[in-house]
Formats: C-alpha cells, sequence, structure tokens
C-alpha cells in the first residue's frame, strides 16, 4: 500500500498553494492532490490523517520579532485534516477539492467522497478566543507554522485501509477519536511527508 502527491514529493517542500499561510499572510489554503494504490482486498474504507509533529510547545515564543523558536524546544502534534469513511473505491483527492481558501470561523461542511465525514482540525483550539477566527475548523486547514520557528515542520498526509464501511466516533470528532476507534480495524497504512517553513533564514 502506498500513498502519493502530484502536488509535492515526498520529503520536499510543499508549494504555498497547499498551505494556509505564507510570508505576507493567508495562503491560497488548497488541498494538496493525494493518490493511493496496492490497498488490501477486504478494505471496506479509507481513514485519512495530516499531522504536524513539529508544533511548538512554549506559546510565549510563538510570532516574536525578538527571539526564534529553538529547534530543540520540546514540540506536539498539530492536526490538520481528519477525514473518515471514505468509500474503498476512491483513490484519488484532486487538488483543491476539499478545501481551496481560508474560511473565517472555519469551513462547517467541507467537501469530501460522497458518504465521507470530516473532524476537527486544531486550528479550532488555535483560533479559540479570537473574535474575528474562532470557531469549530472542520476538514482541511494547510501550514502555517510560526515565522520564527527555526524548524522546518513536516506534515505526515497518513492513510488507514479499514475492515469497516464506518468508525464509531462522535459527531464532533478530533484526529484523537479516530486515531483510538481505527486501532482494530487497521489492514493496512502509508503516509507521505512533506515540508513547509517561514522563517526567511
Amino acid at each position: 500500500m502506498r500513498i502519493w502527491s502530484n502536488s509535492f514529493e515526498d520529503g520536499q517542500p510543499i508549494p504555498a498553494e497547499f498551505a494556509m499561510g505564507q510570508a505576507d499572510g493567508f495562503a491560497a489554503n488548497r488541498n494538496p492532490q493525494l493518490s493511493w494504490d496496492g490497498i488490501p482486498e477486504s478494505t471496506r474504507s479509507f481513514a485519512l490523517l495530516c499531522i504536524d509533529p513539529d508544533a511548538p510547545t512554549v506559546p510565549e515564543t510563538v510570532g516574536r520579532d525578538d527571539m526564534e523558536i529553538p529547534e530543540d524546544q520540546p514540540r506536539t502534534d498539530f492536526v490538520h485534516w481528519v477525514m473518515i469513511d471514505i468509500p474503498p473505491e476512491v483513490c484519488v483527492i484532486e487538488a483543491g477539492s476539499v478545501s481551496d481558501g481560508v474560511t473565517a470561523r472555519g469551513k462547517q461542511n467541507p467537501p469530501g467522497p460522497e458518504g465521507s465525514r470530516q473532524g476537527l482540525n486544531d486550528y479550532t483550539g488555535w483560533f479559540a478566543g479570537d473574535a474575528q477566527m474562532g470557531g469549530d475548523y472542520y476538514g482541511y486547514d494547510g501550514p502555517y507554522p510560526p515565522f520564527n520557528d527555526q524548524r522546518v515542520h513536516r506534515y505526515y498526509f497518513r492513510l488507514f485501509a479499514l475492515d469497516t464501511e464506518k468508525i464509531e466516533v462522535p459527531q464532533r470528532f478530533t484526529a484523537a477519536d479516530v486515531l483510538k476507534a481505527l486501532e482494530s480495524h487497521v489492514l493496512g497504512e502509508a503516509a507521505v511527508m512533506g515540508r513547509y517553513s517561514l522563517n526567511r533564514r
């Protein structure tokens, strides 16, 4: 089982077109193209996650002109996309078909393959309390790492082939809910990774 993207090469930079942020502010925020094959025969659905494991853990260091976030600062996951119940006949998600632009307060009903469901990404928590941007962010919202981070962030698009048509998660679900629910249903997994940074240095 393998997954790849025509929008970027594995391990290489993700174009700004597929990011939420660029050097001068918001970017196009289109989802990248993804394709997969080599699927286990008994696959009944897919789950797709996009996770950045390089998010800073000290909020006070983010977005400051007077310092850079050290590369060795402890890091945590930041979830950019959660999609489940993708039908087994689907093997391509076209660029811009799920996300195309930044939606203040989050996309409430993002498009996707018929029958699929999309969960909350971590911009929900990041923008919480912001009068203009706060809300529930469903579906894909791309990279927007701190401009003062010394670390180049990595974005893993993880695809899971499952033995069930639907996994049991709350109506308002997160990546953590999905990872817990699919534990006993995974037939195969594949990943492709892209990099992104806004640090001019």
